[in-house]
């Protein structure tokens, strides 16, 4: 039952639309902080949920990563994957 209330250790909400994540890329340990929209970056799936897939630069390193990540319709992630680089939990977000 708790589950239901447990947040999700990578993807933080902002007020109802926006939702943060952060990703290390690998080879130069660069964190680049993403803005995710709901209705803006994030589309509706096949499957009756949620799905976003952003290329990512990093603007110092400009190494290259991508992100993508599934929503149940409650916009709680159900799975993510990182090529190229690794989310950051938000209990390591400065």
């Amino acid at each position: 039952m708790f589950s239901l209330f447990k947040r999700d250790e990578h993807v933080k909400p902002e007020g109802d639309r926006v939702l943060w994540v952060r990703v290390r890329l690998l080879k130069s340990g660069e964190v680049v902080e993403l803005r995710l929209t709901k209705g803006g970056e994030i589309s509706a799936d096949e499957g009756g949920g949620y799905y976003v897939r952003k290329h990512i630069i990093g603007p110092k390193s400009l190494e290259r990563a991508t992100l993508e990540i599934w929503f149940n319709r409650a916009y709680k992630p159900t799975r993510k994957v990182v090529e190229g680089g690794e989310l950051v939990p938000i209990r390591e977000w400065e």
